[in-house]
């Protein structure tokens, strides 16, 4: 199969080794990667400030950029859910609905489209170490996207998967609210955080950077011991 990547701009820019830590897995499988470089930010920020017209100037690019996908795969399930969901109520109404119901239904985050769209669940990865999960929000309750990143966990080698109490709580970053609402935002993290310490992990593993680089931001700088934070891709691509 020709699969086109949609990398996140953060990803793109903060943590490259998730984006290539994907291709590395797909390409294991025996997989064609695609990469548009005239891919950009999928208007996430303005869409969820407000500014939807500004947010259907970006979105609009993005439609066009993955017009000839085959099947397209998402580094975060926070913008993946732009393009499965939100684009659907973005373009409603519009000329671009139609082009929006088609990437609709091409697209999928990463965990789900190993486990439902391939049926995979070993992909050949070790990984010695304990480790926790966090449910990003977008990626849980617009995706539904809960089995899939837990079963290809449980499937490596060496890996031990505890559960936190917290696994579906918010981590606090939402990304503008963490901007605009900083104090409750920090609260927020710190019950993440703290059930994440209780597990006595040494990774906490998710299918969000974003929510990382705010869990991990939080640790670094409150956690009584050493807990370090990875993408999910990043744990599969270790053999």
């Amino acid at each position: 199969m020709r699969v086109t990547l949609f990398i996140p701009c953060f990803i793109d820019s903060l943590y490259p080794k998730v984006a290539m830590s994907i291709v590395q897995i797909l390409e294991r499988l025996d997989h064609e990667v695609d990469y548009p470089e005239g891919q950009t930010c999928c208007g996430q920020p303005p869409f969820n400030s407000g500014y939807w017209d500004e947010a259907r100037e970006v979105a609009a690019r993005q439609l066009e950029v993955f017009r000839d996908a085959e099947v397209v795969v998402s580094a975060s399930g926070s913008c993946g859910a732009m393009f499965k969901k939100f684009y659907l109520e973005l373009f409603h109404g519009r000329p671009e609905e139609e082009a929006a119901r088609r990437l609709s239904a091409k697209t999928y985050e990463f965990s789900e489209f190993l486990v439902n769209k391939l049926g995979v669940r070993d992909v050949g990865a070790r990984f010695e170490g304990k480790v926790t999960f966090h449910d990003g929000c977008h990626g849980l309750r617009e995706l539904g996207t809960k089995e899939a990143p837990r079963e290809l966990l449980r499937a490596v080698k060496g890996l031990e998967l505890v559960e936190m109490g917290e696994a579906e709580s918010c981590c606090g970053f939402g990304g503008m609210f963490a901007v605009k609402y900083p104090q409750i935002s920090t609260a927020m993290a710190e019950v993440k955080c703290n059930s994440i310490v209780e597990t006595g992990v040494d990774y906490v593993v998710s299918n969000d950077s974003s929510c990382l680089m705010q869990i991990q931001g939080y640790l670094s700088r409150h956690s009584p011991r050493v807990v370090k934070s990875l993408h999910l891709a990043e744990v599969l691509a270790q053999q």
